[in-house]
């Protein structure tokens, strides 16, 4: 097992806020570049190639969702990512790779663009529903279980997920707006550094308590796109060895 590992966080964990425990954020500092990132990137390359059903999804109701969201990065790493060359046809990161750009599968070439998972979550009557995904870092959750469900169904069964908190996790997905992102994050403790954690809702839990050597962070956000109004759910995955 290669441990992929930060040395530290952007944030302090210890202040932490009510869930779900969201904030602004400047649109310039949406999506980010760390220390980690040619291990992780290198991960998901891997990730895309060898369980591409795994950890990516679209529906047919998320298909133009998804071409949009490609399009929207691009525009991002134009504008607010330096260490990205951007050409008609290619994308070069910032650890030197470049990445042709496919828009036949828009998720696809997203995972190997950036850091973070991204899943977008689209309207469909009362509450938001997963339309598509890449996602190469799940914690503890299945992307084949969640895909095409609403939000109350995927967080099934997370214990302080109960309808007060759906209501206002639907309120904050209804009120987002346009290039005017929110964020928050967890923190929670893992046995294991593995970044791809896929687990069915009947296996045990890798999460562990304060004896468990590995602090595992995601900083989540939440963005809508102009046209057509999905809500995108980024994952940047942070993984710190506390006895370090």
């Amino acid at each position: 097992m290669t441990e992929i590992l930060q040395k530290s966080l952007p944030y302090d964990v210890a202040t932490g806020r009510p869930l779900p425990g969201v904030a602004p954020l400047t649109l310039a500092d949406w999506l980010m570049v760390d220390e980690a990132f040619g291990g992780q990137m290198a991960e998901r390359a891997r990730l895309l190639r060898d369980q591409r059903e795994d950890v990516l999804a679209v529906t047919p109701e998320g298909a133009a969702a998804a071409q949009e969201l490609l399009e929207y990065v691009l525009r991002w790493l134009a504008d607010h990512a330096p260490g990205y060359v951007l050409r008609d046809e290619t994308v070069t990161r910032p650890d030197g790779v470049e990445v042709k750009l496919d828009r036949g599968d828009p998720m696809g070439t997203l995972g190997h663009l950036v850091q973070e998972d991204l899943c977008l979550m689209e309207k469909q009557g009362d509450e938001h529903v997963l339309s598509a995904a890449v996602l190469c870092f799940p914690a503890s959750w299945r992307l084949a279980e969640k895909i095409g469900r609403p939000l109350t169904s995927i967080h099934v069964p997370v214990a302080e997920y109960d309808a007060g908190l759906a209501r206002r996790v639907q309120r904050l997905f209804d009120g987002v707006q346009v290039d005017r992102p929110l964020w928050r994050f967890n923190a929670l403790r893992y046995g294991d550094p593995t970044l791809h954690q896929p687990r069915s809702r009947v296996q045990p839990s890798t999460k562990g308590g304060a004896d468990y050597p590995y602090l595992r962070s995601e900083r989540q956000c939440v963005l809508r796109l102009p046209k057509t109004r999905a809500c995108v759910f980024s994952i940047h995955t942070f993984v710190i060895d506390v006895r370090a």
